[in-house]
């Protein structure tokens, strides 16, 4: 029989030792593989006896790395990677002329689906199928070539790309720029109802109206009054109906800006933010010629965009 440093370690084993090390609890573990706590434990002892030490410390509800499993986590975890893209690229012809983006809700309906006619038609032989999902998108189970994140770019695993910046401004309904009541300075507002932005993809440096109509001195207006969202888009559809003025990002809001369906009342009201729109996707990954196609007319459009000032 071969000495056990000859053999491959049990797969299911090294998968609950890997997801156990990574959360330091056999219970999240269970959790994240849907086994019960317990066959964790058995598979834990099976890396055990395979290894002939000990990986995991208990010391009363915690578990902790031994010395050996702390220094071959990140070989597993680089292992498990590359089986993952060993499937990747075997079900590659599957999907070939296919590119898989997963991005916000708000962003894919109002800056991404309206460009797509132009990629598709720029780009015939290639399928662009887009995931609207509020939750970052786990590269490791989703079946998603790139993603567009909101946030400062940094990830861990994932190579980033900048594809825009964002900036605040407020937005209305052309509407409300007319009449006795027509918003002409900040200190109109007092006039109009407040539409506030409550998206979880909140950026620290992100005015709120509070901070926005310090900012310009204006001291009258109750900036805590008005209706509140969880979605960028809500706001921008509140706005453009005439319901009051949003402090919009304007990449969400640039569409309906060029139509001339909200209009910005201020000519110094937008405000640029720490937070942008970047391009992700796990780093060592080989990219198909589809997502590498799609990256490069994505970061064109962005081009564009800058060019015409929407």
């Amino acid at each position: 029989m071969p000495d056990s440093k000859d053999r491959l370690p049990p797969l299911n084993a090294l998968k609950a030792f890997e997801a156990a090390a990574r959360h330091l609890s056999f219970t999240k573990a269970a959790d994240e593989l849907d086994v019960t706590p317990g066959a964790i434990s058995q598979q834990i002892r099976l890396m055990e006896e395979y290894t002939n030490v000990p990986l995991f410390k208990r010391t009363g509800r915690q578990v902790l790395l031994t010395d050996a499993a702390q220094a071959a986590l990140p070989m597993v975890r680089e292992a498990f990677d590359k089986l993952i893209e060993a499937g990747r690229i075997m079900r590659a012809p599957a999907r070939k002329g296919k590119v898989m983006i997963s991005c916000a809700p708000s962003f894919a309906t109002k800056w991404l689906a309206p460009k797509l006619d132009r990629f598709h038609q720029e780009h015939p032989e290639i399928e662009a199928w887009v995931s609207a999902d509020m939750g970052l998108t786990d590269f490791n189970t989703a079946d998603t070539d790139l993603a567009i994140r909101y946030g400062r770019g940094v990830y861990e695993g994932l190579k980033s790309e900048k594809l825009l910046e964002e900036t605040v401004l407020p937005v209305c309904s052309p509407r409300l720029m007319e009449g006795p009541d027509a918003i002409n300075r900040p200190a109109d507002l007092a006039r109009h109802t407040l539409l506030h932005d409550e998206s979880p993809e909140k950026d620290p440096s992100c005015p709120d109206w509070t901070s926005w109509l310090r900012a310009r001195g204006v001291e009258d207006v109750d900036a805590t009054r008005g209706p509140r969202f969880n979605q960028a888009v809500l706001v921008i559809e509140a706005a453009a109906t005439g319901r009051g003025v949003a402090l919009a990002k304007k990449a969400i809001a640039a569409a309906d800006l060029a139509s001339g369906r909200l209009v910005a009342p201020f000519a110094d009201g937008s405000t640029v933010i720490d937070f942008a729109y970047h391009i992700v996707w796990p780093r060592g990954r080989t990219q198909t010629i589809e997502a590498r196609t799609f990256i490069k007319w994505l970061k064109a459009e962005a081009v564009r965009d800058e060019i015409v000032g929407v």
